[in-house]
Formats: structure tokens, C-alpha cells, sequence
């Protein structure tokens, strides 16, 4: 392993996570709030709930009369004032989604006019919000299929909104009267609100027709209840929220530009809106490094957004990972070029690392250790290929969800 490479990677890495943590921007937004006469309620779902939360706390103080705060296995990082902190399933519901989802509902329930529900709100909150319109196992079942058809999350949540009781703007019509102050950490290209999440609190844009046309291309397994929920429409109108938007994949891949600016990289933004494949993304960088590692420029090719996976085997990874893997035949050999590729909140599907780093050596190690690159990726086992050879990022919970981050670093 290039060991200047590997610590330029690091050093890039937490730089720009530093940079889109959510509590500036999270206290920045409640410079607009004006509540109304009567109790704020606080509500923070998703991978960064715990830190919007306290930014959010810290800036309110006893302005909050109570909360509820719903965020993935491992990213509660103790107690808040006044609030009662979640823990649940991700990327697939689990009965902690429920049950937590189902305590936010009774904290709103009784909201009047007068009231304001602060909800806070960023990526991974389709699967940690939900009120399910059909029998748990078959939500839980669905889901897993939309993770192995290689579904975009668009797709995804126009079919995940219709199924649940709180997504696509029915969470809220359940505060109403209450007003809603949203403030959204954005973690889909292009920032669609009503898909972040999958828009508890935004009119929803998508169709009958769209989850229809969505769960006829992917071939989905529906059952009578399931399809027939997937012909009531959401709602199309609000009058009771106020959104602010706040960080974004352009910010982490500006902030990666200045970290490997810091270190003497030329950096170039390929793209904040990688939309593919994840081994074809990997493809693609892999055989940019190849291109322009013999030029004897040190320089750094940026990619930011979110590829996808369609399962073909029963192993361990994610997106990350098998982008950093598929990138490994063509920097085979070459000394000076290595590729990282890691998702912004500390995780990278079902695993314990946010993503892979791989160079010019990776390849070798793995052919000796008698692992094909060709038939891991088939397996979806890039998790323990990487594991094999050092390969794995490993940071914790961020606390913050803005997307991923690749680059190419080519020492010159």
C-alpha cells in the first residue's frame, strides 16, 4: 500500500467531512423561526437527527418543550434535554422505526394552531419514519427488493411514499393545525425535497401512475393491499410548513477540492451528480487514473453523488466499496495513483465502513491471497475483499449525510 497516498486519502476525507457538519448550518436556518404562542415540539429524523438535534438545542435551549429524536443503530450520542432518542433499522424498518415513528406521532398529535413542530430532517429517514399501511414483514420485504433491483432512490420513494402513513406529506397533515418549520440536510442530487426521506412534510410531486410504472419495470412482488395502496394519491398541497434546504453533495465535493488543494493537489470536479452504476462509476475512475498517471501532475479528479448496486450475490458490502474495488484492474501496477470512495455519513450499506480505498498494489494482494476481483463482485462481497487487503475506511457515524465522495489521487 502507498502509504503517503492512503494518509493524503484520510486527511481529505475528514477535512470535508468537517466542513458539511450540519450545526452551523441547522442554527443558521433557526434565525428564520418565529414560533407561535404556544409549545415547540422538536422532531429529528434520520442518519444526522442527533446532531441537528443538539445544534438545534443549543441554540433554543428551553424554547423546546419536548422532542423526539429517531436516528440509525449507533448514532445516538447521549442523552438530549427534554427529548426521547431512537435508535432503529436501516436501510430496511425495523420494529424500533415503528415504535419510535409511532411516539413522534403521538408528540404532534395534540399540536393546536398556536403550536410549531421543528422538524429536522436528513438522509436515511425512509427507513427510520415509517407508519406502515400494510403488514410489517411485507414493508420490510418490498424494501429489500428495492435495494436488489438496482432502483434509484427517486424510484424507490415514490414507491416507499405510498405505503406508509407519514411519508409524502402525511406526517404533515397529521400536525395540522400546527405549523411546521423543515429543515432539510439534503442527501439526493438535486435536492428534490420530497424525496429526501421520502417528504414527511413536502407535497408529494409523483404519482399513481409513476409507483405504478415503478413497481411494473422492476418486476416488484406486491401483494392486493400493497397495490391497492399504491393507487391512493398523496398529498398535493401544504399550508402549514416552511422549509429551508441546507447542505448538499456540491458542498462536500467543494470542500474536498480545498483539502487536496491544502495538500498540493490540482483538483478537478468531475461531477456532483454520479448517478450509476457503482462499479461502472469505479470503472470509469479507475481508467482515469490510468489515463493520466504517467503525466507527472499531481493532481485529484473529484466525484460526488450516489451510484447504486443491483445484487447479484449473498455477500457483504456497499456502493463504496464495490466502486473502489471495481476501480482496482486498471491501477494495477502503477505506483503513484490510488482511488477512495466513501459515503458521507460513516456508512456504506449494511457494514461497519464507509467505504474502500484500493492503489496500485491492491490488485496483487488480492491475487495473492487467491480472490478474484471479477468473481467477488459478482457475490457482492467487497466488504471482505477489502477487509483482506486493508482496503476498508472505517469512520463511525459522522454525524452528517450529504452523499458520497470519490476521487482519484495521482501523485505526480
Amino acid at each position: 500500500m502507498n502509504a503517503l497516498l492512503r494518509k493524503d486519502a484520510e486527511t481529505i476525507l475528514w477535512k470535508s467531512i468537517a466542513a458539511v457538519q450540519p450545526d452551523a448550518a441547522v442554527k443558521r436556518a433557526l434565525q428564520d423561526l418565529h414560533p407561535g404562542s404556544g409549545r415547540v415540539f422538536l422532531v429529528s429524523v434520520g442518519k444526522a437527527a442527533w446532531q441537528m438535534a443538539r445544534a438545534a438545542l443549543d441554540c433554543l435551549g428551553d424554547q423546546v418543550d419536548s422532542g423526539v429524536v429517531i436516528s440509525k443503530y449507533g448514532h445516538i450520542k447521549g442523552a438530549l434535554p427534554r427529548c426521547e432518542c431512537f435508535e432503529a433499522g436501516h436501510p430496511i424498518p425495523d420494529q424500533n422505526s415503528f415504535t419510535a415513528t409511532a411516539r413522534a406521532i403521538d408528540l404532534v398529535n395534540d399540536a393546536g394552531e398556536n403550536d410549531t413542530v421543528l422538524f429536522l430532517l436528513s438522509g436515511g429517514g425512509s427507513a427510520l419514519f415509517e407508519q406502515p399501511l400494510i403488514p410489517d414483514v411485507e414493508l420490510q420485504g418490498i424494501t429489500g427488493q428495492l435495494l436488489g433491483c438496482g432502483a434509484d432512490i427517486v424510484e424507490m420513494n415514490t414507491i416507499r411514499k405510498r405505503l406508509s402513513g407519514v411519508k409524502g406529506g402525511r406526517f404533515a397533515e397529521a400536525c395540522a393545525p400546527a405549523k411546521i418549520f423543515q429543515v432539510i440536510l439534503s442527501d439526493i442530487l438535486g435536492d428534490p425535497l420530497d424525496m429526501i426521506a421520502s417528504g414527511p412534510a413536502c407535497p408529494d410531486t409523483t404519482t399513481c401512475a409513476d409507483a405504478l410504472g415503478v413497481a411494473k419495470r422492476y418486476g416488484l412482488k406486491l401483494s392486493e393491499q400493497a397495490h391497492a395502496c399504491l393507487q391512493q394519491e398523496t398529498p398535493k398541497r401544504l399550508d402549514n410548513v416552511e422549509t429551508h434546504i441546507t447542505g448538499s453533495v456540491r458542498e462536500l465535493c467543494a470542500a474536498a477540492a480545498d483539502a487536496c488543494s491544502s495538500l498540493g493537489y490540482e483538483p478537478v470536479i468531475l461531477t456532483d451528480r454520479l448517478d450509476c452504476e457503482a462499479r461502472e462509476a469505479g470503472r470509469f475512475l479507475g481508467a482515469i487514473a490510468n489515463t493520466h498517471a504517467a503525466q507527472g501532475t499531481k493532481r485529484a479528479f473529484l466525484a460526488g453523488g450516489e451510484t447504486v448496486v443491483h445484487l447479484t450475490g449473498h455477500g457483504l458490502g456497499g456502493r463504496n466499496q464495490e466502486l473502489a474495488l471495481a476501480a482496482t484492474p486498471l491501477l494495477a501496477g502503477i505506483s503513484n495513483v490510488a482511488v477512495f470512495s466513501v459515503g458521507s455519513d460513516g456508512t456504506d450499506g449494511p457494514t461497519d465502513a464507509a467505504g474502500g480505498y484500493v492503489d496500485g498494489q491492491t490488485q496483487a494482494k488480492l491475487d495473492s491471497k487467491g480472490m478474484s476481483i471479477r468473481e467477488v463482485l459478482a457475490e457482492n462481497d467487497a466488504y471482505h475483499a477489502l477487509q483482506a487487503v486493508e482496503g476498508l475506511i472505517v469512520t463511525g457515524p459522522t454525524g452528517t449525510n450529504v452523499n458520497d465522495l470519490s476521487v482519484v489521487l495521482l501523485q505526480g
